[in-house]
């Protein structure tokens, strides 16, 4: 057993126990320090990997798998972490990805600067509080000065350079223009009153064949192939049924036993199942469709019969397929085989089967006006096509956000910068120790072009020294990398969308302020978290949290 603090004494002296043995326990600035380090940390880790010329991570599992990237989220995905400070970060990374699609390293490094500099301040004995309300004051304020500083604009030029941006430096740099031109025809394609749901994008990663391969399908590829090969390989002006109903004789949902007398039983017993089956296609062929997709299996007597009648089938689809059919081909997904009319078949120009490199898929296009497209995207190797294919996720979200939203801010580090000036004018007119928070959080957003400086091998003093000098001129003043200077990033089209940095700041101030408010940490000793042994060879904070 564990004692649970300092104070609980016994009438004999003796302490009170009632934590189990083996817990262990971390109190006051020992509780803030631990999480601080790890937030560094984490945040280091992934920080060279920041901009154009960020670095690669490799990261290799215990099956040997490996995973080269740059991509923020991946890497955090990847990683084996066990800290629970350190996992607060990462899940500020996953709700960037998922909220916007990009801008997850930039959230993380912004969350670590910010701890970073709230272990100056508590060397300063400014309380956990008053940091927490000075980071709080400044993020809200931080937004307002956002706003101040965004552009509204989604033509398509803003839209082509806003993938481009969030594509650099990911691997796709010789065929980056090409592929944000796919995205954003992909991405306006499937948008709806306003609003895009990524979703209905659905990306297929082959290797290869080159970068400038990769493809936009206005339509719906599947990675499946026919139930049978003597069904046609190609059907022009397809009348397409979905199917959720299995087209096969259900198994009884109780146990049952069937006694048999006679031989004969057996053959009417075989020859109404078969006519079951018969009755289920017939429905099917009396609706006039001429390609079935069935989410569930299909009797072998049915693929016999369908195959007979010239109608390209496919079974077992993935229920997001189905879904994505729905919205590409305009066809209503029938629960019943009863309920399948001919009204709710979907229609399509073509529905093909080809095999490219070595899967076979099915390609469903032309349609009216498809809601769901598929990209192909093409790599020489098995790890080039994942990274290409995590930089379009990223173009992907950026373009989304920017459809959604109509807003978009420089690139560069200039809003960073810009917001970084604004705040620490803001701090003067604060008393108290809340100004040394505010002030804190305005230095800590300077770290995102000094870390694109650094990643890109430049000086980091002279480029922040520079960009405060060309922010006094403009706001959009930040550092291009492949000139090596500080310019006007909107001239140089280098744009994200506004999304990205709201996101970013939100939600790095607010994990910042959730860890500075812990001071006391109890993990029991089944929580998985290493001891002081199990985290030799790893760095610092990285593991769980050392005995008392």
């Amino acid at each position: 057993m564990a004692q649970l603090g300092g104070q609980g004494q016994g009438q004999q002296g003796q302490p009170i126990l009632i934590l189990p043995e083996g817990t262990n326990r971390l109190l006051g600035k020992d509780a803030q320090r631990m999480n601080i380090m790890a937030g560094k940390i984490l945040a280091e880790t992934v920080r060279t990997t920041l901009g154009p010329k960020g670095m690669d991570k490799m990261l290799v599992d215990s099956m040997g798998d490996i995973v080269v990237t740059n991509d923020g989220v991946a890497i955090l995905r990847e990683m084996d972490i066990e800290h629970p400070a350190a996992k607060m970060l990462v899940e500020v990374a996953k709700t960037q990805d998922d909220e916007v699609g990009d801008g997850t390293t930039t959230a993380v490094v912004i969350a670590g600067e910010l701890l970073k500099k709230s272990e100056d301040l508590l060397d300063q004995d400014v309380h956990p509080t008053m940091i927490s309300m000075g980071y709080r004051r400044a993020a809200a304020k931080a937004l307002e000065l956002l706003d101040d500083i965004t552009l509204e604009r989604n033509d398509d030029k803003t839209l082509i350079n806003v993938a481009m941006t969030a594509m650099t430096g990911k691997g796709t740099e010789k065929a980056k223009e090409p592929l944000a031109k796919l995205v954003v025809e992909g991405v306006k394609q499937v948008e709806e009153d306003g609003k895009v749901e990524r979703d209905h994008i659905k990306m297929h990663r082959i290797q290869g064949a080159t970068i400038e391969e990769s493809k936009l399908i206005k339509g719906v590829v599947i990675d499946k192939s026919r139930i049978d090969n003597t069904m046609p390989k190609k059907v022009k002006d397809a009348k397409i049924a979905l199917l959720k109903y299995p087209v096969e004789v259900k198994d009884l949902e109780t146990d049952a036993k069937i006694k048999l007398t006679d031989p004969n039983q057996m053959q009417a017993f075989i020859e109404q199942e078969e006519s079951m089956v018969r009755e289920m296609v017939d429905k099917i062929i009396d609706t006039g469709a001429n390609v079935l997709f069935c989410q569930k299996g299909i009797d072998d007597l049915a693929q016999h019969i369908l195959a007979r009648e010239g109608i390209f089938a496919v079974k077992r689809v993935r229920k997001s397929d189905m879904e994505r059919l729905e919205k590409a081909t305009g066809a209503n997904l029938a629960t019943n085989i009863e309920d399948l009319k001919a009204e709710d078949l979907g229609t399509a120009g073509l529905v093909y089967e080809k095999k490219i490199f070595d899967e076979v898929m099915i390609f469903v296009e032309e349609s009216p006006d498809p809601k769901a497209v598929s990209l192909i995207i093409r790599g020489s190797t098995k790890h080039v096509a994942e990274e290409i294919e995590r930089a379009v996720e990223d173009a992907i979200g950026v373009v989304a956000a920017t459809i959604e939203d109509n807003k978009v801010v420089a690139g560069g580090g200039a809003p960073e910068m810009a917001i970084s000036k604004g705040l620490k004018e803001y701090a003067d007119t604060i008393s108290g120790r809340e100004q040394l928070a505010v002030s804190a959080f305005a230095e800590a957003l300077e770290v995102i072009p000094k870390t694109l400086a650094e990643n890109a091998g430049m000086d980091s003093i002279d480029v922040l020294v520079d960009i405060r000098a060309g922010q006094e001129q403009s706001p959009f003043m930040g550092l291009d990398i492949f000139q090596g200077e500080v310019t006007d990033m909107k001239q140089a089209s280098v744009i994200e969308p506004h999304r990205v940095k709201k996101q970013a700041i939100q939600s790095a101030a607010e994990a910042a302020e959730m860890i500075l408010r812990i001071d006391d940490m109890i993990a029991s000793s089944s929580s998985g978290a290493p001891d002081a042994e199990g985290m030799e060879g790893m760095p610092p904070g990285m593991g769980g949290m050392p005995p008392m």
